[in-house]
């Protein structure tokens, strides 16, 4: 169970990133909101997760996982540039958090 929380909350970090960038400097208060129960939300599961999974191993999961959700964010919804170099940097970051939980 440790590790579904780990990934929502991973999710939830680039959910909380994007909502901080749409915020504008928090002048505008539904990206506001949505970035104060998203960050909320990631970090209590985090903790939660952390209670059964090593620290080095859950935070690294935790990060990828919202840096590559944002990076995607990003390039399908922000028209940021989706060039093959950015996807397999991307791919990069997938396998090293997939080699985390293998290796777990």
């Amino acid at each position: 169970m440790a590790w579904v929380v780990l990934v929502f909350s991973g999710v939830l970090e680039s959910v909380w990133a994007v909502a901080l960038g749409r915020s504008q400097g928090f002048s505008r208060l539904v990206p506001s909101v949505v970035f104060a129960v998203a960050l909320v939300a990631s970090m209590v599961g985090l903790g939660y997760a952390l209670r059964s999974i090593p620290i080095g191993t859950g935070y690294a999961v935790w990060v990828g996982i919202g840096a590559v959700g944002t990076a995607l964010a990003g390039m399908v919804f922000l028209g940021e540039s989706a060039s093959l170099l950015r996807i397999l940097s991307l791919l990069l970051v997938v396998a090293g958090v997939v080699g985390l939980k293998l290796f777990h």
